[in-house]
């Protein structure tokens, strides 16, 4: 026995030295792994991981350090005897050539999604890794080499077994063993497809990627992603959000807000009512982008879209495209370049940019309503937040200015998807780089509705100080309708009469309403004015419209199409 094993009691070496540890070992020897992803490459309990890892814990084989927000199991390299086991299994007589995962600070990134709103929020990067991020998108990519496969075997171009050994093979791939291979060759998509092909059997290997070409798997994978982000992350936040506002609205159905155009004072609305409409809104939203998103499209249609390649095979190529569509639940796109036609995709950033509007129109509606000379607002302060290095006393709007201010960065970007739709001929690659940012559109528009959601939860509204700023024009709300009750009673030029009375109530400081009912010549006019209307015109505060039923007949609506 060699020495090294010496300082080893025996019993714990044989239990080192177990099948189901050698297969640990050897995951461990490519990539930093979870218990449960451990678990699940392997095929057995969590548990059972947890004692195996506990074992090389013991024996200083192996230990749990965090990384990026998560705890993984790494072998301890600086052990002699890690190394010296690994020499006696044969893992990888080259250790010092595998493929060894880039380590950076999250402060030393450039982005600052990454290092503000990504990688410091541990809820909001599991949220966002399993779809946008890029070690996301090679799981994808390996799942549309999968269903290729399994699309194959359906066709008996290749058996069942191949295609099972194929699929395995494609969970074990990892992203720092594609890019390892891709520094190799400089082709990213081939660099997957020969990491696929080093983990199967030569009778497995000409079937990997198979009559496909680069965008077959790339289209079809960021389709894949970019759906099931929408439909298990995206929306679901959404339809919170619309819960939120629509609480909202209904709750302050009946608040007494001064409406505004252009800056000024205009007639009386609720603040339920402005809340309503953005309900409205952003419901309508939260429809397209459900709709953009399960009609992304996909292909397996060659290198140029005519099916070259897959019809030495088939004698209907494209149902063999719908096959491995079907796998993946995704349809193909009607017809198809090298690439998917351009406008599913544009079509569903349209609608998340043209969503993202929406939250900061709110957002800067909010913003201006917390105004100290306004007031009618506030954002939830916490116990110890600043609003200011050097005025103590501020509480500044902060997150409403953060979601408008990231709905300026992203909404441009728009712009990109726009000029990505031009294509010379069946491809050229000047898409290749502006398609990679797609993904930070999607989590800044996640980040800002998430950081509305919890300040409008929390959202205080100021009802005083609402009627005091209604109070300021009170008198010179019933211009509007005094106006539209003496024209309806037959005065001849009403607009006027009205427009030169409010000049004089503003000149005298006299209530508009007293020196109308002062002036004789009127009388005849406002005897003709029925219970209601005499109201209204005493009472400028009940001239609200049907604004308090508006909303509930907008937010019932909403909530019926929604299911919430």
């Amino acid at each position: 026995m060699n020495d090294f094993l010496l300082p080893v009691k025996m019993q714990e070496l044989s239990g080192i030295f177990t099948k189901i540890n050698i297969q640990i070992l050897e995951l461990l020897s490519r990539e930093h792994l979870h218990i449960r992803e451990i678990a699940e490459r392997i095929k057995c309990s969590p548990a059972k991981v947890h004692a195996c890892i506990k074992i090389f814990k013991k024996n200083n084989i192996a230990k749990e350090i965090e990384e990026k927000n998560r705890k993984v199991v790494v072998l301890n390299l600086d052990n002699e005897l890690t190394n010296q086991i690994i020499d006696l299994i044969n893992i990888d007589k080259s250790i010092e050539k595998r493929p060894v995962q880039e380590r950076i600070n999250i402060f030393d990134g450039i982005s600052p999604l990454d290092f503000r709103y990504y990688g410091r929020s541990k809820k909001i990067f599991e949220k966002l890794q399993p779809y946008l991020s890029e070690s996301a998108f090679v799981k994808y990519a390996l799942k549309a080499e999968s269903a290729l496969t399994r699309a194959l075997a359906k066709n008996k171009i290749c058996s069942q077994k191949i295609a099972d050994e194929v699929e395995r093979a494609c969970r074990k791939v990892t992203p720092e063993e594609v890019y390892f291979e891709e520094d190799r060759i400089n082709h990213n998509i081939r660099a997957l497809a020969n990491s696929i092909r080093n983990k199967v059997s030569e009778e497995a290997k000409p079937f990997v990627h198979f009559t496909s070409t680069s965008y077959d798997i790339i289209a079809t994978a960021d389709a894949l992603r970019y759906k099931e982000f929408a439909n298990n992350v995206l929306v679901p936040e959404l339809l919170k959000f619309e819960s939120t506002l629509i609480s909202i609205a209904l709750r302050e159905k009946d608040t007494l807000q001064i409406g505004r155009t252009h800056g000024q004072h205009a007639e009386p609305i609720t603040f339920g009512f402005a809340i309503a409409q953005y309900a409205s809104r952003f419901g309508s939203s939260i429809l397209r982008i459900k709709k953009s998103a399960n009609n992304l499209r996909g292909k397996m249609a060659g290198a140029v879209g005519s099916y070259n390649a897959s019809s030495l095979f088939f004698e209907n190529p494209v149902k063999f495209e719908e096959d491995v569509m079907s796998e993946l639940g995704l349809k193909a796109s009607p017809i198809s370049t090298q690439i998917v036609e351009a406008e599913f995709l544009v079509e569903y950033l349209n609608s998340v940019v043209s969503a993202f509007g929406v939250i900061a129109n709110l957002a800067d509606d909010m913003r201006h309503l917390q105004r100290n000379e306004i007031g009618e607002v506030g954002e939830f302060f916490e116990a110890k937040q600043v609003g200011s290095s050097t005025m103590p006393q501020k509480r500044n709007p902060i997150n409403f200015e953060n979601v408008k201010s990231m709905w300026k960065e992203m909404m441009p970007r728009m712009m990109t998807m726009y000029m990505d739709q031009l294509s010379e001929h069946q491809r050229d690659l000047t898409n290749s780089a502006s398609m990679r940012f797609i993904p930070e559109i999607l989590a800044g528009f996640y980040v800002s509705i998430k950081r509305l959601d919890k300040i409008m939860s929390s959202l205080a509204v100021d009802k005083s100080n609402m009627k005091k700023n209604f109070d300021m024009n009170r008198h010179m709300i019933v211009a509007e309708p005094l106006y539209i009750l003496l024209a309806a009673n037959g005065h001849p030029d009403a607009h006027e009469y009205v427009r030169e009375m409010t000049l004089k109530s503003q000149m005298t400081k006299q209530p508009l309403i007293e020196l109308v009912k002062n002036d004789k010549s009127i009388q005849s006019y406002l005897k003709k004015l029925n219970k209601r209307q005499l109201e209204i015109i005493n009472n400028p505060e009940k001239y609200t419209g049907i604004a308090s039923k508006k909303t509930e007949m907008v937010c019932e609506e909403w909530k019926r199409e929604l299911r919430i």
